[in-house]
């Protein structure tokens, strides 16, 4: 397995191309948010891999009205991907504003479904052009993202699942999943088929491997025992230092 770690929110301290240098230094991957504000040149001299990166920037995948604004705005980002080396962009069931949905839905139905499916065929079509998959993450909507539809992972999993496209994959967040549906271990090996990429934080606090309830070294055997050999990310704050948050990540993942 590969081990990747989410710029954003470990070396806050830092400006945002030394943390890219830090966690390339470590012996990890990088992960990144939105790239619109970010030194593209910079992040690229620091000679790091960079395994993801948010891949929107505008619309909803379960509304008619904006799901073409996904797509566009995907297409819009497929430069920086490729200039960076970026192998997997992250979609979101729902257009996030601040992490909570920018117009919250309460109830899925039917037209969520099929243009949600509809929507991420089309990303599949565009990743297959550039090479690039795109991740649907499923969310927590109890404490992180209230109002998105179709957020958890049985229902992002449902929809990868029915696309069945080779450039649609999952972005399964066991963070998300622990909150709002436990069960880790059987979900991982349900997913497996379809999973694009593994994202890990403790709970609660959202903070690395070892700092609350989630068993992260089982979970690793689990994922290894099933034959996943992709990518884990860390997307967690440091509890204290960052880089020993990325050593106690690293530990709970067989470094």
């Amino acid at each position: 397995m590969r081990l990747a770690v989410c710029a954003e929110m470990v070396f806050t301290d830092l400006p945002f191309v030394e943390r890219a240098r830090r966690i390339h230094e470590a012996g990890f991957d990088v992960e990144i948010w939105d790239s619109r504000s970010k030194d593209l040149a910079g992040l690229a001299a620091t000679g790091a891999r960079f395994s993801s990166m948010t891949g929107y920037v505008t619309g909803s995948l379960v509304e008619p009205e904006t799901a073409d604004h996904v797509v566009d705005t995907a297409e819009s980002l497929i430069p920086t991907a490729l200039e960076l080396g970026v192998e997997r962009l992250v979609v979101h069931p729902a257009e996030l504003v601040d992490g909570h949905a920018a117009r919250p839905h309460w109830r899925s139905d039917g037209t969520m479904w099929l243009t949600a499916a509809k929507a991420l065929g089309r990303l599949g079509e565009l990743g297959a052009r550039h090479g690039l998959t795109f991740c649907l993450e499923n969310l927590n909507t109890l404490r992180d993202h209230p109002g998105v539809p179709l957020a958890r992972a049985k229902d992002t999993l449902a929809l990868v699942r029915a696309v069945d496209h080779p450039n649609v994959r999952l972005m399964l967040d066991l963070y998300h999943a622990q909150i709002g549906e436990g069960n880790l271990i059987e979900l991982v090996r349900e997913a497996m088929p379809w999973i694009g990429e593994v994202q890990v934080a403790d709970v609660p606090g959202r903070c690395e491997p070892g700092t609350g309830e989630i068993n992260y070294a089982v979970v690793h055997r689990a994922l290894a025992e099933a034959g996943y050999s992709g990518t884990v990310g860390m997307e967690a704050y440091a509890s204290g230092d960052s880089e020993a948050a990325l050593s106690a990540f690293g530990a709970a993942f067989g470094r």
